[in-house]
């Protein structure tokens, strides 16, 4: 074999990552379009098709390897080399490090995991992707210093030549003048360095365009954001200005859906977000940006970076054991793994697949801050000594069929992965007054934000709900999630005597898509005050007529407005 073919293959690879992130950016700039129309049936469209654009172009890459190259395909030996030509390849390569993960996701079709080694996939980043220079700046850059700041926001909210007008742009400079001023600290002070940098293009998600900057003075780096709302009479308002770390945090949550924004340089992208969001993980930020695979990689190299570095085991998840998943995690990492059972606990009837088919529903749909990401990942090699003799028995009891042993490593075959976070029930048990009071609250929050998404999660048991590091409470446990358009709510129909009453079976019919929010109480809280606390802000959630209500908007196109952020943020809240 020579080297023709080593420099075909890599071609091959790198011709299939450019066309998949061309359609990547090409779904990103839809984006715009899908808000200028308020169309925003084919955003969410946008936002899974591109989600599912990445694996039929690898599919596409790895057909054509075999096709065009079948010696290469079929020698795992030439691949070292292989990877040396792709790395010459991507030495000026804008996304070189989503090109490499590309190449990974090609290589592991191709070769047997025995070869899943540094020499033959990027088990590490090989090129920098540091100061890297696309076609335009990253960002632009603002100094309300000698321009004047009411004339810097005015050239911030227009350089973006949004496609749809302000309602009142001049009341909407006013707004984020006097909330800009708001949030400044006591004495502050102008410094030669003052400026508002913002990336050039605009994240777009949901109802809303957001302007995403930071603010910069002297030492000082602070987040400014700008959620751009469109209006049902097409025209736009800005709708706050966000300066607070936690806020922007919260923006650019786990439990929400990707972004569509065009980056020409994704890594200059994280590195801005990185610089206003310091207790961020990489991990996240290339998720949010709908880099689901290079976040996947990102997050593996921390693994086994993580593992080489700490002598903990990984163990049975605290809490209460699920009927359908073997949750197990590593105390010293904030994640949790999950594997499928081979057999489920009753009353569970779902099967392997569809178990399968809710968690690829809640990847391609809108998370709305309430539904967890999660990491999907095949033929996960852990070390033997490093997990609990515990977790291994129920690993080779509940769940043998996705395990596999292989000299001193078990190799698992399919495993989910999220961010830990304190399961309700628990966090209820051990919560001051106003910490439970918040949490019931926002508890059914979580509910109403679900169904406006379309999502009924099925089984709402305070133990599939958990609550994140920034208290808002977010479900995790997806195997009887469904669309509230697939389901039929409905009131219970009044007993005939005595015996209906008394019976342990409904005396009514009951279809397979049947939903009683009137049963719905005991799931809530069995604890009286816990329930008077529920039923003050969401007493309607256990009624027929609310549910139908919200299906029927769903069905009739219309979408709920659900913001990431506090209500008091709102400049209609605050200045209106």
């Amino acid at each position: 074999m020579n080297m023709d073919t080593w420099a075909g293959v890599a071609q091959a690879i790198i011709e299939g990552f450019d066309q998949h992130y061309s359609h990547f950016r090409q779904y990103s700039r839809e984006g715009k379009e899908c808000f200028a129309r308020a169309d925003w049936s084919r955003a969410a469209e946008v936002s899974r098709e591109r989600i599912q654009g990445y694996e039929r172009r690898v599919r596409e890459t790895v057909d054509r390897i075999k096709r065009d190259f079948p010696a290469a395909a079929e020698n795992n030996e030439v691949w070292p080399r292989i990877k040396i030509v792709v790395i010459g390849k991507l030495m000026d390569h804008l996304q070189s490090e989503c090109a490499e993960t590309f190449y990974n996701s090609v290589a592991c079709r191709v070769l047997h995991r025995d070869y899943y080694k540094s020499e033959y996939i990027f088990w590490r980043p090989a090129i920098s992707t540091q100061y890297l220079r696309g076609s335009q700046p990253t960002y632009r850059s603002y100094y309300p210093g000698s321009d004047g700041l009411r004339r810097s926001l005015l050239d911030i909210l227009t350089s973006f030549q949004l496609p749809v007008p302000f309602e009142n742009l001049r009341r909407d400079i006013r707004y984020l003048e006097r909330a800009l001023l708001e949030r400044r600290s006591t004495g502050w002070k102008e410094q030669p360095n003052h400026q508002i940098q913002v990336l050039r293009t605009p994240f777009f998600r949901n109802k809303a365009a957001y302007l995403v900057g930071r603010l910069i003075n002297g030492d000082i780096r602070q987040p400014f954001v700008i959620p751009v709302l469109r209006n049902e009479d097409e025209t736009i308002t800005v709708d706050a200005l966000l300066m607070q770390q936690t806020d922007v945090a919260v923006l650019f949550s786990f439990s929400r859906a990707y972004f569509l924004v065009d980056m020409e340089v994704p890594s200059a992208y994280v590195a801005f977000l990185l610089s206003i969001m310091p207790q961020k993980s990489v991990v996240d930020l290339y998720a949010m940006l709908g880099l689901q695979k290079q976040a996947k990689t990102i997050f593996y190299r921390e693994l086994q970076h993580h593992l080489r570095h700490s002598r903990d085991n990984f163990q049975v998840a605290p809490g209460v054991r699920g009927m359908v998943m073997l949750v197990f995690t590593l105390p010293s990492m904030p994640f949790v793994f999950k594997l499928i059972k081979d057999k489920f606990d009753p009353p569970k009837t779902v099967s392997r697949q569809v178990v399968e088919e809710k968690y690829l529903l809640v990847k391609n749909h809108d998370r709305v801050g309430r539904l967890a990401d999660t990491l999907e990942y095949s033929n996960v090699a852990i070390p033997i000594d490093r997990i609990d003799p515990v977790l291994l028995n129920q690993l080779q009891t509940l769940a043998a069929s996705s395990i596999e042993i292989d000299g001193d490593m078990l190799v698992i075959k399919h495993i989910y992965i999220e961010r830990r976070m304190e399961p309700l029930d628990n966090y209820l048990a051990q919560a001051t007054r106003q910490e439970k009071k918040r949490a019931i609250r926002d508890y059914g929050n979580a509910i109403r934000d679900l169904a406006g998404a379309n999502i009924f999660p099925g089984d709402m048991l305070k133990k599939n709900f958990g609550v994140t590091r920034h208290d808002r409470v977010v479900f995790y446990d997806y195997d009887e999630i469904c669309y509230i358009t697939e389901c039929n709510f409905r009131r219970i129909p009044p007993a005939r005597d005595y015996d209906d009453m008394m019976s342990d079976t409904p005396w009514y019919s009951v279809k397979e898509n049947d939903v009683f929010p009137e049963t719905f109480g005991p799931f809530f809280f069995a604890n009286e005050k816990d329930m008077a606390l529920f039923r003050k802000n969401h007493t309607e959630l256990m009624t027929p007529e609310w549910w139908k209500q919200v299906k029927e908007d769903i069905e009739s196109g219309r979408q709920a407005d659900i913001f990431p952020y506090r209500k008091n943020r709102r400049f209609q809240h605050r200045y209106g």
